[in-house]
């Protein structure tokens, strides 16, 4: 259990961005935190698969999916993956699958939703770029915080 919440996190440091009430929990860790690492690679999770494979501790992976609902960006091979290299969470700005599994990792997964279909594998995607949604620029090594509250970013770390 963190020493940390959101709303708190709000309180002390009005500053932060506050992203949109768009995502639902999907993983078995409902709070999560860590320096950003961003994807844009809308309905293609080869980049997902590179990133997961690479060692993640106190990293979180933000995924621009481009809000897609028709393919899902993170299932349970992936999110497995995820966690056996340390990764606090993840965030996608689209669909993940294998909700059951899911539920069950100690990973923080937030999604907009959950669709059966996976991706084509194309190899396309930008790593480390810049990305916004939900109201809230995620920039490369600033930090997010996840709770059941909500999603906030940070220029550095909060706690």
């Amino acid at each position: 259990m963190p020493q940390w919440s959101t709303p708190d996190l709000c309180d002390a440091h009005p500053e932060v961005q506050v992203a949109e009430p768009l995502f639902r929990d999907f993983g078995g860790a409902q709070a999560f935190s860590g320096t950003i690492v961003t994807l844009r690679c809308p309905e293609d999770n080869s980049r997902v698969r590179e990133q997961v494979e690479q060692a993640g501790t106190g990293k979180v992976l933000v995924i621009e999916a481009g809000g897609s609902l028709r393919h899902a960006m993170l299932g349970d091979m992936l999110a497995e993956k995820a966690v056996a290299n340390g990764w606090s969470g993840v965030l996608v700005h689209g669909c993940v699958r294998d909700v059951e599994v899911l539920a069950n990792l100690p990973l923080g997964i937030k999604a907009l939703a959950a669709v059966p279909m996976k991706t084509e594998k194309r190899g396309l995607g930008e790593v480390d770029v810049p990305v916004r949604f939900a109201g809230v620029s995620f920039v490369p090594g600033q930090w997010l915080y996840a709770d059941a509250n909500g999603v906030i970013v940070a220029e550095h770390a909060l706690t």
